[in-house]
């Protein structure tokens, strides 16, 4: 009996709550009490394992750039490109430093500057020199009137003298050959003067020299004084050299 007091009394108890939160219960008379009285909320549960990872959004707006960052290191150079077209000519540039004085290439010389002294009417024998204006290698011989050859190349040979009383041949020779032979024409004055020059192919012991050709019908004489009316020169001018010697 006071079992069936007690439920009834919870019942209505449970009524009474039902009704002040607003919920309308509808009682079932054939029903048990505890089939249809709520219980009291049971405690919290505890946390749930975490859940799978959701899909990827979509891209974000790009963000604003970031700070410069510190300079890497140098990478390895990369292989060497096709070699480009030729670009346009430039303009010239400024001259060079002058460089140091090289040495003479040109180191063989041979060279005489004669004047005549004594004037003469020796016909077909040389003429002899003995002022000397230039005979550094001696090549030139005073004491014969001949001009040696030491050096093979090409030479040229000049020659100016003054004519008194009658006309004269005077006569360029080589090894006994007349080269060139110039007549003066004497005409009837104090003094005339003729002249004459020739380039020769020398070998290592010709001669060369000056003389008064075929004196049989002339009479004149070479003029000498102390102005040095009569001169004869002479010097090399490429020397021939072996092929080797320019290696």
């Amino acid at each position: 009996m006071v079992k069936v007091c007690v439920m009834l009394l919870l019942c209505v108890l449970v009524s009474a709550w039902t009704w002040s939160q607003g919920e309308e219960v509808t009682l079932d008379p054939r029903e048990n009490c505890a089939e249809w009285m709520r219980g009291v909320p049971g405690t919290p549960g505890f946390d749930g394992l975490p859940g799978r990872d959701g899909r990827a959004g979509r891209p974000g707006e790009a963000g604003e750039p970031g700070d410069r960052g510190v300079k890497g290191d140098r990478g390895d150079p990369g292989e060497s490109g096709d070699s480009g077209s030729q670009g346009p000519r430039g303009f010239p540039g400024l001259p060079g430093k002058q460089g140091p004085k090289g040495e003479n290439p040109f180191t063989y010389r041979s060279a005489f500057s004669m004047g005549l002294t004594t004037s003469t009417t020796t016909v077909d024998t040389p003429i002899i020199f003995t002022k000397e204006f230039y005979n550094e290698q001696h090549h030139y011989d005073d004491i014969s009137g001949k001009f040696r050859c030491f050096i093979p190349g090409l030479y040229y040979f000049d020659f100016h003298i003054t004519v008194q009383g009658q006309s004269v041949r005077v006569g360029l020779y080589h090894n006994g050959h007349v080269v060139t032979l110039t007549l003066d024409q004497y005409l009837p004055s104090d003094l005339d003067q003729a002249s004459g020059a020739a380039v020769l192919s020398l070998t290592h012991g010709d001669q060369v020299w000056l003389q008064v050709y075929a004196a049989g019908t002339e009479e004149g004489r070479i003029y000498a004084d102390i102005n040095n009316h009569s001169t004869f020169t002479g010097f090399l001018v490429q020397p021939h050299l072996q092929a080797s010697w320019w290696r």
